[in-house]
């Protein structure tokens, strides 16, 4: 652990704390990371379903592993220093489980790690058909990732999943269970109704996440109507994830129909700006400094 890490992290939690809506882009390699920092964003998070999406090409049903998500949070890591959320979708198994995935996040450069109370294998979030552990099971998963982070400023998010299994009343109390295990963050899942988007911050001393997917279950509102409402965080998990499938569409369409693809600012970006984007000429100094120079 070292001086940066924690100064960041510090940083972070003073400023979900505050909340004031801080918005927070969802990616799912090094490179999403590095384009949403030089949009100016402050803050990721490492989507599972970004992940699984754009990695194994499968739906966000569990089928990532520990393994996967600290590789990618090593590399996000690498390539931006940003606070970084890593999502661990439920702990990867029970409160042992939950324990071992805070201490290889941590050690990954997670600076916020989120855990969630369904039963494994999990759903997105903004599926049917979900269901929920016990809420005595998640707070031993809770308290599980407290005690392991060695950093006191890595952040634990607390998402619950039991709106749309149990209804809202019974997620709200599992939010504050889950507050006194010693969540650093609150997250209740597909809030479906206006109303509840409105009041759901005030019920907690704890600072609440929401999740606005893209098409999902949970009303569109802007950053600022949700910092006015006292959110910590407000998370678009999967926005740039989307935006690059129909990047992706729009070019390759574009070269099968037409045999070529020149430079068309509406369908790529140039060649510069790729390489722009991947600090190359960084690499150029660094190639010239180390090179070995014949006497």
């Amino acid at each position: 652990m070292t001086d940066s890490s924690m100064q960041r992290r510090a940083a972070f939690r003073r400023q979900v704390e505050a909340r004031q809506g801080l918005l927070v882009a969802g990616v799912f390699n090094a490179l999403s990371a590095r384009i949403a920092s030089d949009v100016g964003f402050q803050a990721l998070y490492l989507s599972g379903a970004g992940v699984t999406n754009m990695s194994l090409g499968l739906p966000d049903l569990g089928f990532v592993g520990l393994d996967e998500m600290a590789a990618h949070a090593a590399r996000v890591r690498d390539s931006v220093a940003l606070p970084l959320i890593v999502d661990a979708d439920t702990g990867f198994g029970n409160a042992l489980n939950v324990r071992h995935a805070v201490r290889v996040l941590e050690r990954s450069g997670a600076d916020a790690i989120q855990f969630e109370d369904q039963v494994l294998p999990k759903k997105c979030g903004h599926f049917d058909d979900k269901a929920v552990i016990s809420c005595e099971e998640m707070v031993g998963k809770l308290k599980a990732a407290v005690y392991a982070r060695e950093d006191p400023n890595l952040m634990i998010i607390a998402r619950t999943d039991a709106g749309a299994v149990e209804g809202m009343t019974c997620a709200v109390e599992r939010a504050h269970r889950y507050a006194q295990a010693g969540a650093d963050i609150l997250f209740i899942e597909a809030t479906e109704r206006l109303e509840d988007v409105h009041r759901l911050p005030g019920l907690f001393r704890t600072p609440s996440l929401i999740n606005i997917v893209i098409g999902g279950k949970t009303p569109v509102l802007g950053r600022a109507e949700l910092a006015t409402l006292g959110y910590g965080m407000v998370l678009y998990a999967n926005a740039g994830l989307q935006g690059a499938v129909l990047g992706l569409q729009r070019a390759l369409t574009g070269l099968f129909e037409q045999g070529r693809l020149d430079e068309d600012p509406a369908l790529v970006v140039s060649f510069a700006e790729r390489q722009r984007l991947l600090d190359k000429s960084r690499f150029d100094r660094l190639e010239r400094a180390y090179a070995v120079h014949a006497q």
